[in-house]
């Protein structure tokens, strides 16, 4: 029988691009999962609301957040600062939620030393090629072509750290990836072809 609490804590973590974020929208729609909603000080994109996508505030107001220990994790992130308030994601836990991250692996390294005695699973998603991620930042940031530099710059350190991931998955097709995800979670069994997935970050990288 496990010791562990009822709510669980499933982390998503991926280069910028990857498919993330729609991944967490998609998981938290099932009944019992719900998103930990982040703090952040970069400015909202367009459709994006606060206490909805993000928290917003200013970078003195967020470091002041820091100070007073509010944070379970918190990271810099191309020069803009996210975080998850600790007290927000306790309660959903506490009353037996499952809690879907949507975090870098710098967050996630933070929440693992924490130790809290409640499930973990932590999940790398990875783009089917550099040209699609390349595609999707571009539609993702207006065609901003200096934001999307700034994300590619990032993207080999952040590729680098798949290994620390208790599951990884190509997000070639959303919907096998989200299958491939949830099946997991549900049978709390995880399999993923290591040879399959060191192969495909070296093509990433080549």
């Amino acid at each position: 029988m496990s010791s562990f609490k009822k709510g669980g804590m499933f982390i998503l973590s991926s280069p910028s691009g990857a498919g993330k974020t729609t991944l967490v929208k998609k998981i938290t729609r099932n009944k019992n999962f719900s998103v930990s909603i982040s703090h952040t000080t970069r400015f909202p994109r367009p459709k994006e609301k606060n206490g909805k996508d993000y928290y917003f505030t200013s970078k003195n107001n967020f470091k002041k957040l820091i100070k007073m220990g509010k944070f379970l994790e918190h990271a810099k992130v191309f020069n803009n600062y996210y975080g998850s308030a600790e007290d927000l994601v306790i309660n959903k836990l506490k009353k037996g939620k499952n809690v879907v991250f949507d975090i870098d692996w710098q967050g996630t390294r933070q929440i693992r030393n924490k130790n809290l005695n409640y499930k973990l699973h932590t999940i790398f998603i990875l783009p089917p090629s550099k040209k699609e991620l390349l595609k999707r930042l571009i539609k993702r940031e207006n065609k901003n072509m200096k934001t999307v530099k700034k994300r590619m710059k990032g993207f080999k350190k952040d590729l680098s750290k798949w290994k620390e991931y208790d599951q990884v998955v190509i997000n070639d097709d959303l919907k096998k990836c989200y299958n491939k995800i949830m099946d997991a979670i549900r049978k709390n069994k995880i399999q993923f072809d290591k040879e399959i997935i060191k192969k495909h970050v070296n093509k990433l990288l080549s």
